[in-house]
């Protein structure tokens, strides 16, 4: 039973070298990935932790410190080579790509290999936790397991402490550090002693006050080796990773903003201290003996042992980069049967003919099915690929509210701040709409906390529910459409609020909003040369956004536009539109060499990708002369998300439905559906070229499409832009997708069906455990098999060599994804051909 130390026996308790220690707590936060909450849910790399070093590296450190795979089971590559997909040139192919590989058969050596089973992990390279020897000393009794006790209890006290408004009844303490409060909640916590944890409470009670004190001591009580503190640190939070993903996602955020936040140490010391209180427990020969054991095999690791591979994971990895190799031959030939001829990709690429249309989709795979339908139904159209958010960083504030949600990839920080504005409204009106959606905010706000007061608990059920039948049976049956802004519902249409652009008076907790005239006209320049759209202007040009419906889905934000945030892209098209049809931003650009005619008008939209409709926002703006334009334009668009939806139908099982329209729209109407659509699934390849080059290829939607002509690109910088932002958010996605499909255990969040919403933050699978992080199972799997393929991405850019390495050489970033083999990357010539593929060190492949 311990006590409170004093400062003389703490010292004496902790590691002299405390510099090292800080460092060895830094590097285990470190290899933790940001976990953004249900609000705004992002793709993540899950392995953003690792990007220094290289992937198959990664693949050992795992395996070792965290008994977690990240390549496939071994049966699915037996099956690929069974079914034809690997063949031998793409296994020998993955022999040269993993140097350790010695096969005294080469590629007839790996079949053999293959053909066996795995032998068992050695444990001898494992760094051991206090409650994993405690779950071997129990013989695998899940019921006497300790790490599963310790994670729920952890689970459920973060649950109260970050709960974002799903708890009527606030957990006591939140107003404390995170540390402090669980320290503060322990002392009358009985429920591990309950469990037969003894003297949980004095153990904890006798820790110090501060976080890193605290690890420092348990560090030093419990004998951990020097040279194993970070992997036992990250093991320690790799056991809790689900919350130490979320935590980790607040210290992100708040350093975007230069705010400091330690609250994953904090988390890091809770962990910690529930080791030392289980070591404390067990005085008897059996724990102490296993215990020992298990730090002079961490002590014995040799140095080098993170480069080390054993001989099964080798296998593994020569099978992976087999099956991606695979893959690469079926792309490159897809790619080399376009039938545009290499002189339509040779500037100029536009013909002089004008086109009737433009439209700028984000590069998100989804919307490379919508272009090909476009491009079919309209063939005159010209499509382009940029990012969802078209270059406008901004925090969107609807109307009646002080702050908004970021609507820019979360690697960037709101640049500008843009309100609703109520277009054509008296002050009456504008007053009349604002204490409509106060009222309902205080009715949803009051309804709630009847339904949850303890006198209401018993009685609601019996007493309303049969009120909800219309409603249950609506939803069963798909006839209730999701409301996208409940707050506008019943709202006449026009006085809708609308995303107004332009600089006004009013501010927001001090700040400005809209643009400034320069602000405007540097924006509307860079977004055009961002997306090689600088002449040649179509009479309407699109701006497309992206985002879904969906019903009872609580990963719905998911599904939407990772550019803009885990948001729709509505906001962000409509201002772009805005700024660009505003007269004095078009004769700023005629100043730097831009004209646009004034025939020619913008039209912000946003494309349901679960539905394949598009819609197209401000309508009442659009002068009348463009009437008839408009109107053929709203035709194509229907036969484009015909097409689209057909297209998609297959996979969705909807082939056989005699309404394929009817049958998607009620699909993501349907709150039973758990794959209203298939989101990202299946990515594998990102191009940033000239439409030309792709135009005609089915790539089944399964490619980022960014268009980039280098020529037009003075000084490479749209080329830096597009390598260090729109390839990095594509790599996050598909390294997310990647590893909730080699292992949704540890990577992904499990079966929807078993999903229960925590603190509005995440999901628990069941009713305790860790908050799981990535995509649920049904998301990459469709019950038979898998719709997305373990690939990482392959990139492929039309640009020079050089100019390629120049980028490389200048950002860590993206020189790390790309040496350490996190993506592949290939070069296109003037002609449309790949040639290259890079190796490393600035060195080019030639492509067969």
């Amino acid at each position: 039973m311990n006590t409170m130390l004093m400062p003389a026996e703490l010292a004496a308790a902790t590691p002299t070298d405390a510099p090292a220690l800080d460092a060895a707590i830094t590097a285990a936060c470190n290899r933790i990935a940001p976990l953004w909450p249900l609000k705004h849910f992002v793709a993540v790399n899950p392995f953003l932790g690792f990007s220094s070093q290289a992937f198959a590296t990664t693949c050992a450190t795992l395996r070792r410190v965290a008994h977690t795979d990240m390549l496939m089971p071994r049966g699915f590559y037996r099956e690929a080579v069974t079914n034809g997909v690997i063949d031998d040139a793409a296994i020998a192919r993955g022999l040269a790509a993993v140097p350790q590989a010695q096969f005294a058969n080469g590629v007839a050596g790996v079949k053999a290999a293959l053909a066996r089973d795995p032998a068992p992990q050695a444990t001898s390279a494992v760094v051991a936790t206090v409650a994993e020897v405690l779950d071997m000393l129990a013989a695998g009794d899940r019921l006497a397991s300790r790490t599963a006790f310790m994670v729920d209890e952890v689970s459920k006290f973060c649950a109260g402490y970050f709960d974002e408004g799903q708890s009527s009844w606030k957990q006591p303490g939140r107003g404390q550090p995170l540390y402090a409060a669980w320290r503060a909640a322990m002392v009358h916590d009985r429920n591990p002693e309950t469990m037969g944890i003894a003297g949980f409470r004095a153990a904890v009670g006798g820790l110090p006050q501060d976080p890193v004190d605290t690890i420092a001591l348990v560090v030093a009580r419990l004998g951990i080796p020097p040279r194993a503190v970070v992997d036992y640190l990250h093991r320690a939070l790799f056991d809790i990773g689900g919350w130490a993903a979320y935590v980790r996602y607040l210290v992100w955020d708040n350093g975007l903003y230069g705010r400091p936040d330690d609250r994953l140490v904090q988390l890091l010391a809770i962990r910690m201290a529930w080791g030392y209180a289980l070591w404390t427990e067990r005085n008897d020969a059996a724990f102490r003996a296993a215990w020992s054991a298990a730090m002079a095999a961490a002590a014995a690791l040799p140095e080098a042992h993170d480069e080390a591979l054993d001989s099964e994971l080798i296998v593994d990895l020569v099978m992976q980069e087999a099956y991606e190799a695979a893959f690469q031959q079926r792309l490159l030939a897809r790619l080399a049967g376009t039938e545009a001829p290499p002189a339509a990709i040779v500037v100029p690429r536009r013909s002089a003919a004008r086109k009737p249309v433009q439209a700028a989709f984000c590069i998100d795979v989804r919307s490379e099915v919508y272009r090909r339908a476009l491009e079919t139904a309209c063939p005159t159209a010209e499509t382009i690929g940029f990012a969802g958010f078209f270059g406008y960083p901004i925090e969107y504030v609807p109307i009646g509210r002080d702050t908004g949600g970021a609507q820019c990839p979360v690697l960037l920080t709101p640049a500008f701040t843009v309100c609703e504005a109520v277009t054509g409204a008296s002050d009456n009106e504008e007053i009349e709409i604002l204490g409509l959606r106060l009222l309902r905010r205080r009715a949803a706000k009051a309804w709630k906390s009847f339904k949850l007061a303890a006198v209401s608990s018993f009685t609601y059920v019996e007493t309303a529910g049969l009120l909800f039948a219309p409603k249950l049976l609506g939803d069963s049956a798909g006839l209730t459409r999701p409301v996208s802004d409940p707050n506008t519902d019943g709202i006449d249409p026009a006085l809708i609020p609308r995303v107004g652009p332009r600089l006004t008076a009013r501010a927001v907790g001090g700040r400005a909003t809209g643009f400034t005239p320069e602000q405007a006209l540097t924006q509307a320049e860079a977004v055009l040369r961002g997306m090689s759209l600088t002449s040649d202007f179509a009479r309407l040009v699109l701006l497309v956004g992206h985002g879904s419906t969906t019903a009872n889905n609580p990963h719905a934000s998911g599904l939407d536009c990772g550019a803009c945030g885990g948001h729709t892209g509505e906001a962000n098209a409509r201002v772009a539109a805005g700024v660009l049809n505003d007269p004095e931003v078009r004769l700023g650009l005629r100043t730097k060499g831009i004209d646009i005619p004034a025939d020619c008008w913008f039209l912000g939209c946003l494309h349901d990708t679960t539905t394949d409709d598009v819609a197209i926002f401000d309508t009442a703006e659009i002068p009348a002369d463009f009437g008839a334009a408009v109107r053929e334009l709203q035709g194509w668009l229907a036969k484009a998300s015909h097409l689209a939806r057909a297209e998609r139908a297959p996979l969705l099982g909807l082939g056989s439905a005699s309404d394929i329209d009817a049958a998607v729209i009620a699909r993501s109407r349907d709150w039973a559906q758990v794959r209203p659509e298939w989101g990202l699934a299946g990515n594998a390849a990102f191009i940033a070229a000239p439409r030309p080059v792709t135009r005609g290829i089915d790539l089944g939607g399964r490619a980022f499409l960014h268009s980039y002509d280098w020529q037009a690109d003075t000084g490479f910088g749209v080329l830096t832009l597009i390598m260090t932002a729109p390839l990095v958010v594509a790599s996050w996605i598909n390294l997310q997708y990647y590893g909730s499909t080699v292992n949704n255990r540890a990577f992904g969040s499990g079966n929807k069906v078993l999903h229960n919403v925590v603190g509005t933050l995440g999901v628990l699978e069941g009713n305790a455990g860790d908050l799981k992080v990535g995509l649920p199972w049904q998301s990459v799997h469709d019950g038979n098999r898998f719709i997305h393929e373990p690939l990482r991405l392959n990139a492929f850019i039309a640009a020079p060599l050089e100019a390629m390495n120049g980028v490389i050489a200048g950002h860590q970033g993206i020189r790390e994804l790309i040496e350490n083999r996190w993506l592949n990357l290939f070069a296109i010539d003037d002609a449309g051909k790949v040639t290259h593929r890079y190796d490393r060190d600035g060195q080019w492949i030639a492509v067969a």
